[in-house]
Protein backbone atom coordinates (compact mmCIF):
# COMPACT_ATOMS: atom_id res chain seq x y z
CA UNK A 1 0.00 0.00 0.00
CA UNK A 2 1.84 3.10 -1.45
CA UNK A 3 0.69 6.37 -2.10
CA UNK A 4 4.04 7.65 -3.11
CA UNK A 5 4.33 9.49 -6.40
CA UNK A 6 6.91 11.73 -7.90
CA UNK A 7 7.60 14.56 -5.31
CA UNK A 8 5.99 13.36 -2.28
CA UNK A 9 6.52 10.95 0.48
CA UNK A 10 3.31 9.64 1.72
CA UNK A 11 3.99 5.71 1.97
CA UNK A 12 3.84 2.90 4.60
CA UNK A 13 6.37 5.46 6.77
CA UNK A 14 3.74 8.17 7.29
CA UNK A 15 1.46 5.41 7.87
CA UNK A 16 3.32 3.65 10.34
CA UNK A 17 4.26 6.76 12.04
CA UNK A 18 0.29 7.91 12.36
CA UNK A 19 0.03 4.00 13.80
CA UNK A 20 2.88 4.59 16.76
CA UNK A 21 2.33 8.19 17.87
CA UNK A 22 -1.29 8.00 18.41
CA UNK A 23 -0.64 4.78 20.63
CA UNK A 24 2.49 6.18 22.16
CA UNK A 25 0.05 8.88 22.91
CA UNK A 26 -2.63 7.27 24.20
CA UNK A 27 -0.19 5.47 26.54
CA UNK A 28 1.45 8.08 27.80
CA UNK A 29 -1.78 9.91 28.76
CA UNK A 30 -3.12 6.50 30.63
CA UNK A 31 0.44 6.53 32.54
CA UNK A 32 0.15 9.62 33.59
CA UNK A 33 -3.30 9.70 34.38
CA UNK A 34 -3.00 6.07 36.09
CA UNK A 35 -0.08 7.27 37.93
CA UNK A 36 -1.42 10.58 39.97
CA UNK A 37 -4.76 9.43 40.23
CA UNK A 38 -6.57 12.08 37.48
CA UNK A 39 -9.17 9.18 37.10
CA UNK A 40 -9.10 5.81 38.42
CA UNK A 41 -11.46 2.49 38.34
CA UNK A 42 -11.95 1.91 42.39
CA UNK A 43 -14.76 -0.45 43.17
CA UNK A 44 -17.69 1.49 43.71
CA UNK A 45 -20.71 0.35 45.43
CA UNK A 46 -24.58 1.84 45.46
CA UNK A 47 -22.95 4.96 43.35
CA UNK A 48 -20.68 6.66 46.48
CA UNK A 49 -18.05 7.65 43.52
CA UNK A 50 -20.34 8.60 41.04
CA UNK A 51 -18.82 11.50 40.04
CA UNK A 52 -15.53 9.48 39.60
CA UNK A 53 -16.82 7.16 37.30
CA UNK A 54 -18.36 9.68 35.11
CA UNK A 55 -15.23 11.70 35.35
CA UNK A 56 -13.43 9.04 34.68
CA UNK A 57 -15.55 7.63 31.36
CA UNK A 58 -14.91 11.69 29.90
CA UNK A 59 -11.44 11.54 30.29
CA UNK A 60 -11.43 8.14 28.36
CA UNK A 61 -13.22 9.80 25.35
CA UNK A 62 -10.97 12.78 25.87
CA UNK A 63 -7.65 10.51 25.47
CA UNK A 64 -8.97 8.62 22.90
CA UNK A 65 -9.79 11.45 20.33
CA UNK A 66 -6.51 13.62 21.60
CA UNK A 67 -4.49 10.59 20.45
CA UNK A 68 -6.10 9.80 17.20
CA UNK A 69 -5.91 14.06 16.62
CA UNK A 70 -2.22 14.05 17.61
CA UNK A 71 -0.61 10.80 15.72
CA UNK A 72 -2.15 12.52 12.43
CA UNK A 73 -0.87 15.52 12.67
CA UNK A 74 2.18 14.71 13.56
CA UNK A 75 2.34 12.33 10.31
CA UNK A 76 0.79 14.76 8.99
CA UNK A 77 3.65 16.94 9.03
CA UNK A 78 6.70 14.32 8.76
CA UNK A 79 5.29 13.67 5.71
CA UNK A 80 4.88 16.75 3.78
CA UNK A 81 4.69 16.92 0.02
CA UNK A 82 6.92 18.52 -1.77
CA UNK A 83 5.22 19.73 -4.96
CA UNK A 84 1.65 20.67 -5.44
CA UNK A 85 -0.26 17.26 -5.46
CA UNK A 86 -3.96 17.71 -6.89
CA UNK A 87 -7.68 17.65 -4.10
CA UNK A 88 -8.17 13.68 -5.10
CA UNK A 89 -4.53 13.14 -3.96
CA UNK A 90 -4.69 15.71 -0.94
CA UNK A 91 -7.81 13.76 0.10
CA UNK A 92 -6.71 10.09 0.58
CA UNK A 93 -3.70 11.40 1.81
CA UNK A 94 -5.73 13.04 4.67
CA UNK A 95 -8.04 9.77 4.79
CA UNK A 96 -5.31 7.32 5.20
CA UNK A 97 -3.66 9.15 7.80
CA UNK A 98 -6.35 9.43 10.21
CA UNK A 99 -7.49 5.48 9.37
CA UNK A 100 -3.81 4.46 10.33
CA UNK A 101 -4.38 7.04 13.76
CA UNK A 102 -7.08 5.75 14.80
CA UNK A 103 -5.90 2.41 14.53
CA UNK A 104 -3.19 3.37 16.76
CA UNK A 105 -5.71 4.95 19.35
CA UNK A 106 -7.54 1.73 19.58
CA UNK A 107 -4.62 1.06 22.00
CA UNK A 108 -6.21 3.10 24.37
CA UNK A 109 -9.19 0.26 24.27
CA UNK A 110 -7.27 -1.95 25.51
CA UNK A 111 -5.50 0.12 28.21
CA UNK A 112 -8.47 1.22 29.75
CA UNK A 113 -10.93 -2.18 29.24
CA UNK A 114 -8.51 -4.40 31.25
CA UNK A 115 -8.10 -2.25 34.27
CA UNK A 116 -11.66 -1.39 34.52
CA UNK A 117 -12.48 -4.86 35.32
CA UNK A 118 -12.39 -4.04 39.13
CA UNK A 119 -14.78 -1.78 39.38
CA UNK A 120 -18.32 -2.63 40.73
CA UNK A 121 -21.22 -1.07 39.62
CA UNK A 122 -24.39 -1.84 40.57
CA UNK A 123 -26.34 -1.17 37.30
CA UNK A 124 -23.88 -3.10 34.96
CA UNK A 125 -21.63 -6.42 35.38
CA UNK A 126 -19.43 -6.15 32.67
CA UNK A 127 -18.13 -2.27 33.39
CA UNK A 128 -15.11 -3.36 31.85
CA UNK A 129 -17.10 -3.54 27.99
CA UNK A 130 -18.56 0.20 29.10
CA UNK A 131 -15.38 1.72 29.11
CA UNK A 132 -14.07 0.07 26.17
CA UNK A 133 -17.34 1.45 24.59
CA UNK A 134 -16.44 5.02 25.42
CA UNK A 135 -12.78 4.36 24.18
CA UNK A 136 -13.97 3.54 20.92
CA UNK A 137 -16.59 6.10 21.07
CA UNK A 138 -13.37 8.89 21.24
CA UNK A 139 -11.40 6.92 18.55
CA UNK A 140 -14.52 7.80 16.16
CA UNK A 141 -14.78 11.05 17.58
CA UNK A 142 -10.95 11.70 16.86
CA UNK A 143 -11.11 10.51 13.27
CA UNK A 144 -13.74 13.26 12.43
CA UNK A 145 -11.60 15.47 14.48
CA UNK A 146 -8.46 14.79 13.14
CA UNK A 147 -9.36 15.15 9.59
CA UNK A 148 -10.49 18.80 10.30
CA UNK A 149 -7.54 19.18 11.68
CA UNK A 150 -5.61 18.31 8.88
CA UNK A 151 -7.33 20.87 6.54
CA UNK A 152 -7.09 23.18 9.26
CA UNK A 153 -4.10 24.39 10.66
CA UNK A 154 -5.59 26.35 13.32
CA UNK A 155 -7.91 23.56 13.81
CA UNK A 156 -4.94 21.36 15.04
CA UNK A 157 -2.91 23.86 17.12
CA UNK A 158 -6.70 24.59 19.30
CA UNK A 159 -7.20 20.99 19.94
CA UNK A 160 -3.59 20.21 20.82
CA UNK A 161 -3.30 23.60 22.83
CA UNK A 162 -5.88 22.85 24.71
CA UNK A 163 -4.96 19.33 25.41
CA UNK A 164 -2.16 20.34 27.15
CA UNK A 165 -3.81 22.62 29.16
CA UNK A 166 -6.34 20.31 30.85
CA UNK A 167 -3.59 17.91 31.89
CA UNK A 168 -1.75 21.36 33.07
CA UNK A 169 -5.24 22.19 35.29
CA UNK A 170 -5.39 18.11 36.19
CA UNK A 171 -1.76 18.13 37.28
CA UNK A 172 -2.48 21.19 39.13
CA UNK A 173 -5.44 20.42 40.71
CA UNK A 174 -3.91 16.91 41.84
CA UNK A 175 -0.78 18.78 43.15
CA UNK A 176 -2.59 21.15 45.23
CA UNK A 177 -5.03 18.35 47.03
CA UNK A 178 -1.70 16.57 47.64
CA UNK A 179 -0.30 19.80 49.56
CA UNK A 180 -3.13 20.58 51.26
CA UNK A 181 -3.65 17.13 52.83
CA UNK A 182 -6.73 15.91 51.16
CA UNK A 183 -7.41 12.94 50.29
CA UNK A 184 -6.67 11.72 46.35
CA UNK A 185 -9.72 12.05 44.48
CA UNK A 186 -10.19 12.06 40.91
CA UNK A 187 -9.96 15.33 38.74
CA UNK A 188 -12.73 16.70 37.03
CA UNK A 189 -11.78 16.84 33.13
CA UNK A 190 -11.41 20.92 32.57
CA UNK A 191 -12.05 21.87 36.01
CA UNK A 192 -10.29 22.18 39.09
CA UNK A 193 -11.73 23.05 42.39
CA UNK A 194 -9.38 26.26 43.63
CA UNK A 195 -12.13 26.12 46.85
CA UNK A 196 -13.89 23.83 49.16
CA UNK A 197 -16.82 26.06 49.76
CA UNK A 198 -17.71 28.29 46.53
CA UNK A 199 -19.12 30.37 45.95
CA UNK A 200 -21.52 28.51 43.75
CA UNK A 201 -24.44 30.47 41.71
CA UNK A 202 -26.95 28.09 40.87
CA UNK A 203 -25.12 24.62 40.52
CA UNK A 204 -22.39 26.22 38.91
CA UNK A 205 -18.97 26.51 40.26
CA UNK A 206 -17.69 30.10 40.03
CA UNK A 207 -13.96 30.31 40.11
CA UNK A 208 -13.81 27.00 38.04
CA UNK A 209 -16.47 28.14 35.25
CA UNK A 210 -14.34 31.74 35.41
CA UNK A 211 -10.67 29.31 34.49
CA UNK A 212 -12.55 27.58 32.22
CA UNK A 213 -13.93 30.24 29.89
CA UNK A 214 -10.50 32.55 30.18
CA UNK A 215 -8.53 29.51 28.67
CA UNK A 216 -11.12 29.16 26.07
CA UNK A 217 -11.10 32.68 24.83
CA UNK A 218 -7.34 32.97 25.33
CA UNK A 219 -6.31 29.45 23.51
CA UNK A 220 -8.67 29.97 21.30
CA UNK A 221 -7.00 33.73 20.08
CA UNK A 222 -3.73 32.19 20.20
CA UNK A 223 -4.58 29.00 18.43
CA UNK A 224 -5.71 30.96 15.53
CA UNK A 225 -3.50 33.99 15.68
CA UNK A 226 -0.91 32.20 12.68
CA UNK A 227 -3.21 31.13 10.81
CA UNK A 228 -4.81 34.59 10.65
CA UNK A 229 -1.71 36.09 9.78
CA UNK A 230 -0.91 33.56 6.87
CA UNK A 231 -4.48 34.33 5.43
CA UNK A 232 -5.44 30.89 5.75
CA UNK A 233 -9.04 29.79 5.08
CA UNK A 234 -11.17 32.15 7.09
CA UNK A 235 -13.93 29.87 8.12
CA UNK A 236 -11.28 27.34 9.60
CA UNK A 237 -9.94 30.05 11.75
CA UNK A 238 -13.00 31.42 12.95
CA UNK A 239 -13.85 28.05 13.78
CA UNK A 240 -11.08 26.51 15.36
CA UNK A 241 -12.07 28.37 18.85
CA UNK A 242 -14.17 25.84 18.95
CA UNK A 243 -12.59 22.66 18.52
CA UNK A 244 -11.12 21.90 21.58
CA UNK A 245 -13.65 23.24 23.99
CA UNK A 246 -16.37 21.30 22.06
CA UNK A 247 -14.63 17.61 22.09
CA UNK A 248 -14.56 18.50 26.11
CA UNK A 249 -18.65 18.67 25.80
CA UNK A 250 -18.73 15.82 23.80
CA UNK A 251 -16.93 13.87 26.24
CA UNK A 252 -19.14 15.05 29.13
CA UNK A 253 -22.24 14.46 27.09
CA UNK A 254 -21.41 10.85 26.00
CA UNK A 255 -20.41 10.26 29.87
CA UNK A 256 -23.58 11.65 31.15
CA UNK A 257 -26.78 11.82 28.99
CA UNK A 258 -28.67 12.62 31.57
CA UNK A 259 -27.55 14.88 34.93
CA UNK A 260 -30.09 13.46 37.04
CA UNK A 261 -28.75 12.89 40.66
CA UNK A 262 -25.16 14.25 39.47
CA UNK A 263 -22.98 15.39 41.95
CA UNK A 264 -22.29 18.83 42.26
CA UNK A 265 -19.24 19.22 41.29
CA UNK A 266 -19.79 16.64 38.53
CA UNK A 267 -23.50 18.98 37.41
CA UNK A 268 -21.10 22.11 37.10
CA UNK A 269 -18.48 21.21 34.80
CA UNK A 270 -21.57 19.39 33.08
CA UNK A 271 -22.82 22.91 32.39
CA UNK A 272 -20.05 24.99 32.26
CA UNK A 273 -18.33 22.83 29.00
CA UNK A 274 -20.82 24.22 26.94
CA UNK A 275 -20.35 27.53 27.28
CA UNK A 276 -16.83 26.92 27.01
CA UNK A 277 -17.35 26.56 23.54
CA UNK A 278 -18.99 29.86 22.94
CA UNK A 279 -15.85 31.45 24.68
CA UNK A 280 -13.63 29.72 22.41
CA UNK A 281 -14.96 30.96 19.60
CA UNK A 282 -14.90 34.58 20.81
CA UNK A 283 -11.34 33.86 21.08
CA UNK A 284 -10.80 32.72 17.64
CA UNK A 285 -13.24 35.04 16.19
CA UNK A 286 -11.66 38.31 17.46
CA UNK A 287 -7.71 36.97 16.17
CA UNK A 288 -9.67 36.65 12.75
CA UNK A 289 -10.76 40.40 13.10
CA UNK A 290 -7.99 42.06 15.11
CA UNK A 291 -4.79 40.60 13.45
CA UNK A 292 -5.52 39.59 10.13
CA UNK A 293 -3.26 41.88 7.65
CA UNK A 294 -5.04 44.66 5.97
CA UNK A 295 -5.71 44.22 2.23
CA UNK A 296 -4.27 46.51 0.57
CA UNK A 297 -6.83 49.76 -1.22
CA UNK A 298 -6.40 49.18 -4.86
CA UNK A 299 -4.24 51.79 -6.55
CA UNK A 300 -6.32 53.68 -9.31
CA UNK A 301 -4.70 53.39 -12.74
CA UNK A 302 -3.13 56.68 -14.60
CA UNK A 303 -5.13 58.08 -17.14
CA UNK A 304 -3.23 57.35 -20.60
CA UNK A 305 -2.39 59.89 -22.65
CA UNK A 306 -3.72 60.18 -25.75
CA UNK A 307 -1.39 59.09 -28.50
CA UNK A 308 -0.81 61.47 -31.57
CA UNK A 309 -3.34 61.07 -34.39
CA UNK A 310 -2.36 60.87 -37.85
CA UNK A 311 -3.66 63.71 -40.08
CA UNK A 312 -3.38 62.66 -43.19
CA UNK A 313 -5.41 63.58 -46.26
CA UNK A 314 -7.12 60.01 -46.16
CA UNK A 315 -7.36 60.00 -41.74
CA UNK A 316 -10.61 59.92 -40.90
CA UNK A 317 -11.28 62.79 -38.33
CA UNK A 318 -12.11 62.13 -34.81
CA UNK A 319 -15.87 63.29 -33.32
CA UNK A 320 -14.16 65.73 -30.54
CA UNK A 321 -11.05 66.52 -32.19
CA UNK A 322 -11.37 66.62 -36.13
CA UNK A 323 -8.18 65.86 -37.74
CA UNK A 324 -6.17 68.74 -39.38
CA UNK A 325 -6.23 67.95 -43.31
CA UNK A 326 -3.14 68.90 -45.46
CA UNK A 327 -3.33 69.80 -49.11
CA UNK A 328 -3.57 66.77 -51.37
CA UNK A 329 -1.24 66.27 -54.11
CA UNK A 330 -3.46 66.37 -56.85
CA UNK A 331 -4.77 70.01 -55.22
CA UNK A 332 -1.89 71.26 -55.72
CA UNK A 333 -0.97 70.07 -59.14
CA UNK A 334 -4.76 71.20 -60.45
CA UNK A 335 -3.79 75.06 -58.73
CA UNK A 336 -0.86 74.60 -60.68
CA UNK A 337 -2.31 74.16 -63.80
CA UNK A 338 -5.03 76.91 -63.24
CA UNK A 339 -2.20 79.14 -62.73
CA UNK A 340 -0.32 78.54 -65.56
CA UNK A 341 -3.65 78.78 -67.62
CA UNK A 342 -4.57 81.95 -66.08
CA UNK A 343 -1.09 83.21 -66.77
CA UNK A 344 -0.85 82.71 -70.38
CA UNK A 345 -4.71 83.71 -70.70
CA UNK A 346 -4.01 86.54 -69.09
CA UNK A 347 -0.70 87.75 -71.48
CA UNK A 348 -2.33 86.11 -74.50
CA UNK A 349 -5.25 89.23 -74.26
CA UNK A 350 -2.45 91.84 -72.85
CA UNK A 351 -0.78 91.04 -76.27
CA UNK A 352 -4.02 90.91 -78.40
CA UNK A 353 -6.24 93.54 -76.55
CA UNK A 354 -9.36 90.78 -76.27
CA UNK A 355 -10.94 89.74 -73.65
CA UNK A 356 -10.61 85.87 -72.27
CA UNK A 357 -14.19 84.91 -71.25
CA UNK A 358 -13.87 81.22 -71.15
CA UNK A 359 -10.93 80.65 -69.47
CA UNK A 360 -11.58 83.64 -67.38
CA UNK A 361 -14.40 82.10 -65.56
CA UNK A 362 -13.01 78.80 -65.52
CA UNK A 363 -10.13 80.07 -63.72
CA UNK A 364 -12.11 81.76 -61.37
CA UNK A 365 -14.63 79.04 -60.54
CA UNK A 366 -12.12 76.03 -60.01
CA UNK A 367 -10.57 77.89 -56.95
CA UNK A 368 -13.85 78.40 -56.04
CA UNK A 369 -14.94 74.72 -55.71
CA UNK A 370 -11.76 73.03 -54.32
CA UNK A 371 -12.12 75.88 -51.66
CA UNK A 372 -15.27 74.40 -50.74
CA UNK A 373 -14.06 71.12 -51.17
CA UNK A 374 -11.90 71.55 -48.10
CA UNK A 375 -12.54 71.83 -44.57
CA UNK A 376 -13.34 75.48 -43.22
CA UNK A 377 -10.31 75.88 -40.87
CA UNK A 378 -7.92 75.18 -43.83
CA UNK A 379 -6.30 77.81 -45.33
CA UNK A 380 -6.67 77.38 -49.11
CA UNK A 381 -5.09 78.82 -52.08
CA UNK A 382 -7.14 81.56 -53.48
CA UNK A 383 -6.79 82.55 -56.88
CA UNK A 384 -7.18 86.52 -57.15
CA UNK A 385 -8.92 87.40 -59.94
CA UNK A 386 -9.40 90.87 -61.37
CA UNK A 387 -12.67 92.81 -59.96
CA UNK A 388 -13.34 94.64 -63.44
CA UNK A 389 -15.69 92.71 -65.15
CA UNK A 390 -14.76 90.63 -68.04
CA UNK A 391 -14.31 92.64 -71.64
CA UNK A 392 -13.12 96.04 -69.99
CA UNK A 393 -9.77 95.17 -71.18
CA UNK A 394 -8.32 96.05 -67.11
CA UNK A 395 -8.32 92.20 -66.20
CA UNK A 396 -5.04 91.79 -64.26
CA UNK A 397 -3.41 87.90 -64.49
CA UNK A 398 -4.20 86.01 -61.34
CA UNK A 399 -1.29 85.82 -58.54
CA UNK A 400 -0.30 82.18 -56.91
CA UNK A 401 -0.97 82.01 -53.68
CA UNK A 402 1.87 80.89 -51.44
CA UNK A 403 3.85 78.07 -52.81
CA UNK A 404 3.35 74.42 -51.89
CA UNK A 405 5.75 72.48 -50.31
CA UNK A 406 6.79 70.80 -54.20
CA UNK A 407 5.61 73.65 -56.37
CA UNK A 408 8.07 76.59 -56.78
CA UNK A 409 7.44 79.93 -56.75
CA UNK A 410 7.52 81.23 -60.61
CA UNK A 411 9.13 84.50 -61.75
CA UNK A 412 6.85 87.14 -63.21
Amino acid sequence: MSLQGPGTRLGLSSVAVAVGVAAAAGAAQLGVGYGLGVFSWVPTVHGGDEAAWLASLAWTVWISALSVVLGAVVADRVGQPTVQSSTAVRVLRRAALSIAAALGGLVVVALTAVPARVAERADTFAPHLIVGGYAIAGVLLGLFISVAALVARSIAANVLATGGWLWLLAVTAVADGIAAGRQTVVAQLGSWPVTTDGPWFRSVYLPGAAIAALAAVVIGFLAALPAARRRDGQAGVALSGAAGPALVAVAYLLAAPKLTGALPEQLSAHLVAPYAVFAGLIGSVLALVLCSPRRPRPVKAATAPVPPQYTGADATPAPAVPAQATPDKSDADRTGSLKDTSGKEASGKAASGKPAYGRASVAKAAPAQAAAEKPADEPTADVPVSDTPAGTGDAVSPTAGPPSPKQPRKKR
